[in-house]
């Protein structure tokens, strides 16, 4: 049996757990690495890449800053989670906001202090992300289409950091980004729809707010047709080995989406249409074990 204390402090840990969304964080992590493995430094061993201590550097810089990015957009979207989200809410308001922002400084100040061990430019460039993921919690978030736009980039810019490490400028390697974006574009403005209560009582000037449901409607419409240019070209114009399985079921769920988007109206739907989206991106992360898991035993 866990005594009062213990309970206490688990039920604390989980709190911040879910306010950090340590889930996400995970999954980023694994996909840094995967894309590192498979894509980015296929030119180099595997044991090369999983023991590059500048690589861990990196990965461990962007969790911590990603999570410092949860805690400050927590803060400031802390009233319209109350509407939107109230289960997680109460949940996430079992620590106080003044622990919360104590540990948001710490975590950047362990983002950029891992930074500086890969290098200056590293630390040029966490800080800079540091900044903007607070810029666009407390600013640029309430504003149509830039607010949108602004967390599709900060969203892919973890991927970024590691493609500069790297430097591989293959085309495949900005295709399969373009894919990304338009799918990460979709599940903002999906969440949109899904947030309208709450953002309409907090006065942000999201797209359905501003333009309406029907034209957000129209607009995920746009971009999951979009996403058809990178699904063709990673299809037939270079090799993705079996990953064309996860490309060809991306499509077929997109098809779904927009049959139910167009349906229903309800929050509940958007619910459903906003984890619809996260599953594609979830299973493009470990479908990046289907492009060719020969030529990773090959270099073993």
């Amino acid at each position: 049996m866990l005594s009062r204390r213990q309970k206490h402090i688990l039920l604390k840990f989980f709190s911040l757990f879910s306010v950090v969304r340590g889930y996400n964080i995970l999954i980023i992590v694994i996909a840094q690495y995967l894309t590192s493995i498979y894509i980015l430094a296929h030119n180099k061993t595997l044991k090369q890449v999983i023991f590059d201590l500048n690589l861990f550097m990196i990965v461990l810089a962007s969790a911590a800053t990603i999570a410092g990015g949860y805690i400050i957009n927590n803060f400031y979207d802390s009233e319209k989670d109350l509407i939107n989200r109230p289960i997680k809410s109460r949940l996430d308001r079992l620590v106080s906001q003044n622990t919360k922002l104590s540990f948001y400084f710490v975590l950047n100040f362990l983002a950029v202090i891992m930074a500086s061990y890969v290098s200056f430019k590293a630390v040029l460039f966490f800080s800079i992300y540091i900044f903007g993921i607070w810029f666009y919690s407390h600013k640029l978030k309430k504003l149509p289409f830039v607010g949108n736009l602004t967390s599709a980039i900060l969203t892919i810019t973890p991927f970024f950091a590691i493609f500069m490490y790297y430097k591989n400028f293959e085309t495949v390697i900005f295709v399969h980004a373009m894919f990304l974006f338009l799918i990460i574009s979709m599940r903002e403005l999906t969440k949109d729809l899904e947030n309208i209560k709450g953002d309409l009582a907090q006065n942000y000037k999201t797209i359905p707010i501003t333009y309406g449901e029907k034209t957000s409607k129209v607009m995920l419409s746009i971009l999951s047709v979009l996403t058809l240019i990178p699904t063709y070209l990673l299809l037939f114009k270079f090799e993705v080995g079996h990953m064309h399985l996860y490309f060809y079921l991306s499509t077929l769920l997109l098809l779904c989406f927009l049959a139910v988007l167009w349906k229903y109206n309800t929050k509940t739907h958007y619910l459903i249409l906003h984890n619809t989206l996260k599953f594609i991106i979830v299973l493009g992360v470990f479908s990046i074990l289907l492009i060719d898991i020969t030529v990773v035993l090959n270099r073993i």
